[in-house]
């Protein structure tokens, strides 16, 4: 069955035990897929699914001992090289679905709370995901180092990427003169905020378009766009700045292929409360204002389709797997399972809802394993 492939895929992921390990490698990998699928968010959790399921698994799973201990899932996935593992779950992601030109990825990190072990002097879990707008795919994720931060881990992930054609964003964090040539290297293009890492530049940009709001008509050189949305009583306008003109930037031979800078500004109505926020960025896309207003909101459904799922759907703020590797392994497995509920589409539940379902219904859970 399709689970075959996948597991076949992780296969390559070396075995950190000894030879004379009772569980094969793919057994203990298939049951923890599945069982995470199914709403397993914990390794006796997983045990139990496994015993549950144990005839359904015995169709296409060897079993020679039975199904694995919850210990022996503990073990296993605190063992198992982090980077191995992840290089396998970049590869895989990489077979389901080549971006789209024009795509918009966009890269930002999370941190999995309780995923830290006072004790031993070790930080929680920080992660950082890159997420494709249309696909609603993560397309690969990194873990950022201890003692380190999202601009180490930046650059890796994007090495793992296929890039080409699409639209890169990040947050100011990520706004670095190296980070936005490895993006126009790897032939995509990038939308980056700015904010006090780059204050002077913040400034300028912040300075050029200054009043722009209030005149009458605009510049030849300005480009705008209006949008307005509304849902559940709340009402927000964004308005768009954006101009190619910026031979007048000092640093402007800093950022490889820079062609425009814009400034958006949203106001934000719930009743007769308003809030307003002015967001500025640099781009090597032309200035063109309906463009960049769409890469920028595409940037925060990371936010919504990504990191609030993780927290709600696989309660990843609440895993306090510290052993070794178990948090960035158990962090992959999530990624990993919510790729695969992501691709599935005959259902329309949210992802908690396709995770009861899976778990109820094993034709279901085919499905999920086969789309």
């Amino acid at each position: 069955m399709g689970s075959k492939s996948i597991v076949e895929h992780f296969g390559e992921v070396p075995d950190p035990r000894e030879d004379n390990s009772s569980h094969q490698l793919t057994d203990i990998f298939a049951i923890a897929i599945c069982a995470s699928i199914c709403g397993a968010d914990g390794w006796t959790d997983m045990e139990e699914f496994g015993h549950a399921k144990r005839g359904w698994f015995e169709r296409f799973l060897e079993l020679p001992h039975g199904i694995p201990s919850h210990d022996t899932f503990s073990r296993v996935f605190a063992r198992i090289d982090p980077q191995v593992l992840n290089e396998r779950f970049s590869s895989w992601c990489a077979q389901l679905a080549q971006p789209d030109e024009g795509e918009v990825i966009s890269i930002d990190g999370k941190t999995a709370r309780r995923s830290h072990d006072g004790a031993n002097g070790r930080s929680a879990l920080h992660t950082v995901s890159a997420w494709a707008h249309d696909a609603g795919l993560v397309l690969g994720r990194q873990a950022v180092e201890e003692k380190s931060n999202e601009i180490t881990a930046i650059p890796e992930l994007l090495e793992m990427l296929e890039l080409s054609g699409c639209v890169v964003t990040i947050d100011a964090m990520g706004t670095q003169t190296s980070i936005a040539e490895r993006i126009v290297d790897a032939d995509a293009d990038y939308v980056l905020a700015l904010k006090d890492n780059h204050h002077t530049l913040c400034q300028e940009v912040g300075e050029y378009f200054e009043g722009m709001e209030e005149q009458a008509e605009l510049p030849e050189h300005i480009d705008y766009a209006k949008s307005v949305d509304t849902d559940h009583g709340r009402t927000e306008i964004r308005h768009c700045w954006t101009t190619g003109d910026i031979e007048w930037l000092e640093s402007k031979n800093a950022w490889a292929r820079l062609h425009s800078i814009c400034v958006i500004k949203s106001e934000r109505y719930i009743g007769e409360q308003k809030s307003e926020q002015t967001r500025y960025f640099i781009s090597s896309l032309q200035p063109n204002a309906h463009r960049l207003a769409h890469a920028v909101r595409s940037h925060w459904a990371i936010e919504n389709s990504l990191h609030w799922v993780l927290d709600i759907a696989f309660r990843e703020d609440e895993c306090r797997k510290r052993t070794d590797h178990s948090a960035e392994n158990f962090s992959i497995l999530r990624h990993l399972t919510l790729n695969m509920l992501k691709r599935e589409t005959t259902s329309k539940r949210s992802i908690k809802g396709k995770r009861l379902r899976a778990g109820w219904d094993e034709a279901y859970l085919e499905k999920v394993i086969r789309t």
